[in-house]
């Protein structure tokens, strides 16, 4: 019999054959060098059988699909080393994640850091021991039997099929209900470090047990993993929690809320920089602005679906009206309602369209108290949204126009490196009609590709009323963030009834097209802290300046100097302290302006300033206007 390679040729080889022997017969570095395979699309062991006419290609240290195999076995080398020194741990789930894995475990006490080294230990000594990873074949019963004393793995069986098979792993000892695939052998697991420990709901319901989880990080080489980690170091300085403190930029108070910031002057005035710099950059692009209300009744969350699909997320309350009526209200999760009363409050003609409505919407997410991350996760949060509405001949028009406009702001603008991602349609929560979404999901992919930008589908996980694309950031240390949104809908027009006239004077209902390009305001916010570690472009700093005096017989000058430049436009403040200079200099370093204005005696003479850049140092003496000219120059 005879395989399908990757490159389009056959491979003949004998009927039984594995995996591993069609990599033996291509050659024998191949066959060394196999960490798995793939058959017909699958990824599977070294030793599945191959069958005539199968597509197969070998998975080495070079294949995309490698990190995800080496994590998932080193879970299951972690949890076998936790069963080794904690004999009567119940066991969870252990999958495979970006950048490491990890695995649910219920045991008597809470680990502790030193535990953490223990299991890392006992996980080398496995990895040395150079144990097979062999896969096997149950039925329901027989695995029910297998996992006695594991009320997690058996709660898992009970959801499985009565009918059809059930594969374990197994390594030396220890055996897991796992699909795999796997490494051959635990002694290519070299390069890997535990993390943290942290808590976590079975299942994510916060009505059963919490149990703990070890994370951990697998790479292939070990220069992999010092790189991470070195990355990771340079993460936790770049925290925008910990600079948004340093920087006095907002604050999180447990008396508030969990996800709920406040924003200090500086914090407020970065934000209303950007809404101020965006607004008029859509204004110019023919967008009109709207402002909604917070909350609407619950008849509105009915109506556009979120009560029957979203309702987990939101919050819900009662009042009372005064006349013995008693109305249920929702806290808004999302802009478009509002914007679609708008659109149905006139008779709208084909002439009105395309219609971009647009508005700095704060909204409202329940989020568990231990999901929530500073600004990057949050209950409270502005969005920079817009809604299209249009006719079904200027949906693939308009998308382009949103990834021009995303390519300007996140490639021009802050120069990020960004790529795309469509999500289709989800597998059970959704409404609308399989032709409305093959539509919808090719209009996306059109517009992808007539600007030239490569996208990944990401299979069901778009919103429940249409399919999106998600574009993802890479930062200043290759973290990658998701920001940019842009939806097709056609349930909503549909289910607020609205609709429009046609050049042939008849009844049509209008595409909608959901898009937000920075995201929630308050995540690209800390995303920019991380991404700059705190040194905002000029255009962006809350304070662009600080003037210092070299002695007090210089401060009306300087505070003269203060004024004139807020009079060009330029944010500036005094360091009027009885301070060393070099101390001056040092704390607007440690505050990340970009420029710091010395006045001393000649200055004051020749109506000038001594000019440092916070990065290049002394660049000079400028006139105030000259000065002011080069701040304003720096906008984009």
């Amino acid at each position: 019999m005879s395989v399908k390679l990757p490159d389009g040729s056959e491979r003949a080889v004998p009927e039984g054959a594995t995996v591993l022997d069609v990599a033996t017969a291509i050659g024998p570095r191949l066959a060394q060098a196999a960490l798995a395979g793939s058959v017909n699309g699958t990824l599977v062991d070294l030793g599945t059988v191959v069958g005539n006419g199968d597509e197969v290609a070998i998975i080495t240290s070079k294949s995309p699909e490698a990190l995800h195999i080496v994590r998932h076995s080193a879970a299951h080398v972690m949890a076998e080393a936790v069963k080794d020194l904690f004999p009567t741990a119940k066991f969870g789930i252990g999958p495979a994640i970006e950048d490491g894995f990890y695995y649910d475990f219920d045991v008597d006490r809470p680990f502790t850091p030193e535990d953490l080294e223990a299991i890392e230990a006992r996980m080398r000594e496995i990895v040395a021991e150079e144990k097979t990873f062999t896969r096997g074949v149950l039925d329901k019963l027989e695995a029910w039997d297998a996992f006695d004393g594991q009320p997690y793995k058996r709660e898992l069986i009970e959801d499985l099929p009565e009918t059809g098979t059930i594969s374990i792993y197994t390594q030396g000892a220890f055996t897991d209900l796992c699909r795999g695939p796997h490494v051959p052998s635990t002694g290519l697991l070299g390069a890997f470090k535990l993390m943290k420990l942290a808590g976590a709901y079975w299942r994510g319901d916060s009505t059963r047990p919490m149990l703990q989880r070890i994370y951990g990080t697998a790479w292939l080489t070990q220069r992999d993993l010092d790189a991470y980690l070195t990355r990771l170091e340079e993460a936790e300085k770049r925290d925008h929690r910990k600079l948004g403190k340093e920087l006095d930029l907002f604050s999180f108070h447990e008396i508030a809320g969990a996800g709920l910031p406040l924003y200090h002057p500086k914090g407020a005035r970065i934000l209303r920089l950007l809404q101020e710099w965006l607004r008029a950059e859509l204004y110019r692009r023919g967008y009109v602005e709207a402002i909604t209300p917070h909350m609407y009744k619950a008849d509105v969350w009915k109506t556009s679906g979120h009560y029957d699909f979203y309702r987990e997320n939101m919050y819900f309350f009662e009042i009372d009206e005064g006349d013995g009526k008693v109305n249920e209200y929702g806290i808004k999760p999302m802009n478009c309602p509002g914007h679609v009363m708008i659109f149905d409050n006139d008779v709208r003609s084909y002439r009105d369209l395309p219609m971009r409505i647009f508005e700095f919407g704060t909204v409202y997410r329940h989020e568990m108290s231990g999901v929530v991350h500073g600004l990057m996760r949050a209950r409270g949060f502005t969005q920079d949204d817009a809604h299209i509405f249009c006719a079904p001949n200027q949906v693939h028009d308009e998308v382009i126009k949103m990834l021009e406009l995303v390519d300007y702001i996140m490639g021009d603008v802050f120069g990020f490196e960004y790529s795309a991602e469509i999500s289709t349609r989800p597998t059970e929560k959704s409404i609308g009609a399989d032709d409305m979404w093959e539509l919808a999901t090719k209009s996306l992919m059109g517009a992808c590709e007539s600007r030239g930008l490569a996208y990944e589908i990401n299979e069901g996980d778009g919103a429940f009323y249409g399919p999106k694309i998600d574009i993802k950031l890479k930062d200043a240390i290759g973290r990658t963030w998701q920001c940019s949104t842009i939806q097709v809908d056609f349930n909503f027009p549909e289910r607020f009834g609205l609709t429009y006239r046609t050049a042939e004077n008849s009844e049509a209902v209008p595409f909608m097209l959901h898009r937000t390009i920075l995201g929630s305001m308050e995540r690209f916010l800390g995303i920019l802290i991380e991404h700059y570690a705190g040194a905002f472009p000029t255009w962006l700093a809350p304070v662009q300046a600080v003037v210092i005096p070299i002695s007090d017989r210089h401060l009306d000058y300087a505070e003269s100097t203060r004024r004139d430049l807020e009079a060009a436009g330029v944010r500036a403040e005094v360091y009027a302290e009885n301070e060393p200079m070099r101390v001056k200099i040092a704390k607007a370093q440690q505050q990340k302006v970009p420029y710091m204005l010395i006045v001393g005696d000649k200055e004051v003479e020749s109506g000038a300033v001594g000019v440092r850049e916070r990065t290049a140092g002394d660049i000079g003496a400028m006139a105030v206007d000259e000065f002011a000219k080069r701040v304003q120059s720096e906008k984009p």
